[in-house]
């Protein structure tokens, strides 16, 4: 038994006919015949009664038809995985994000990217950036989102945001009615704190330092969405880019821009072993672009800085 006579069987179930099967496969009829008569041989059963000319499939044939049905249907399935691959270099797509892009531009960039891919499954995680850069690193997922304090050696990465920092705050908080907070507003202030080791907060603290400032940190997180949270509940006022605080302004939250500036900056990461697929870099572009499309800043939020270089 071999592929060629499994695919003449295959041709004359679907045509009806050993004539209709042999157009089908582009042989003459005698071949078909010659083929199907050598699988019988080799199976130890007859495929097919010869009744007044016509082949009428036995009960054994029509059984052993639904196990090579099968098997036409999982190559079927490995061509349609093959023009996938071809197209489109992986029929998934992992990407880890950071908080403060988890909750707008990613899935923003998703829509984008499923107008354009619709059958390519995506797997988003949300997590602190340490663990966005394990997870790329160790090849669970294709792209990550992370703030600049990661460890940045050992994985491929390109600045993909720097977007200046502000203060939000619960609305009818004393510092609300002022169009921007200054080092000296902050001394003393109930404040909500990132995390030790997230960067921005060591600018902001830099700048705090050298103003003689020093506010009352409450509470600290390392998420920005957090911050906003708490703030909003009137628990002290927060420092976060404004792409973190979506949902939160029309909420209340009050947004004032900080001066002098503070950046929150964001990589892309990419593992640094492997070539970009196709999907990869689909999936590049559409970030791009929900980045570029939430650039207008909210009420109360400073202008952003322009975009970064597009990637290539």
């Amino acid at each position: 038994m071999n592929h060629r006579q499994i695919e003449v069987f295959h041709a004359v179930m679907i045509a009806g006919s050993a004539s209709r099967a042999a157009e089908l496969l582009q042989v003459t009829q005698p071949a078909v015949s010659r083929a199907l008569a050598e699988l019988e041989k080799a199976i130890g059963f007859a495929l097919f009664d010869r009744i007044r000319g016509r082949l009428v499939p036995t009960p054994e044939g029509r059984l052993f038809f639904a196990d090579v049905q099968a098997s036409f249907t999982g190559l079927d399935r490995l061509r349609g995985s093959a023009a996938r691959i071809r197209d489109f270099g992986s029929g998934s797509l992992r990407v880890a994000s950071l908080a403060a892009y988890g909750n707008s531009v990613v899935p923003r960039a998703i829509r984008l990217f499923r107008d354009r891919h619709p059958d390519i499954a995506i797997t988003f995680q949300i997590a602190l950036s340490a663990q966005v850069r394990e997870l790329v690193t160790q090849g669970s997922f294709h792209i990550g989102l992370a703030a600049d304090e990661v460890e940045l050696a050992g994985v491929e990465h390109r600045i993909f945001s720097s977007g200046r920092a502000s203060c939000v705050m619960p609305p009818g908080h004393p510092l609300a009615a002022r169009p921007v907070i200054r080092p000296a507003d902050l001394d003393g202030v109930a404040f909500i704190a990132l995390s030790a080791e997230d960067r921005a907060r060591g600018r902001l603290h830099a700048v705090l330092d050298a103003a003689g400032v020093r506010p009352n940190i409450v509470v600290e997180t390392p998420f920005a969405a957090t911050v906003c949270a708490l703030a909003l509940e009137g628990v002290g006022i927060g420092l976060v880019q404004a792409v973190a605080a979506g949902g939160f302004l029309e909420r209340g939250l009050v947004m004032r821009p900080f001066e002098p500036e503070v950046y929150f900056r964001t990589h892309l990461l990419f593992r640094p072993d492997t070539q970009k697929s196709i999907l990869v870099k689909h999936f590049v572009a559409a970030l791009l672009a929900a980045r570029d499309q939430g650039t207008q800043p909210p009420p109360g939020a400073p202008s952003p800085r322009p975009a970064a270089r597009r990637l290539r």
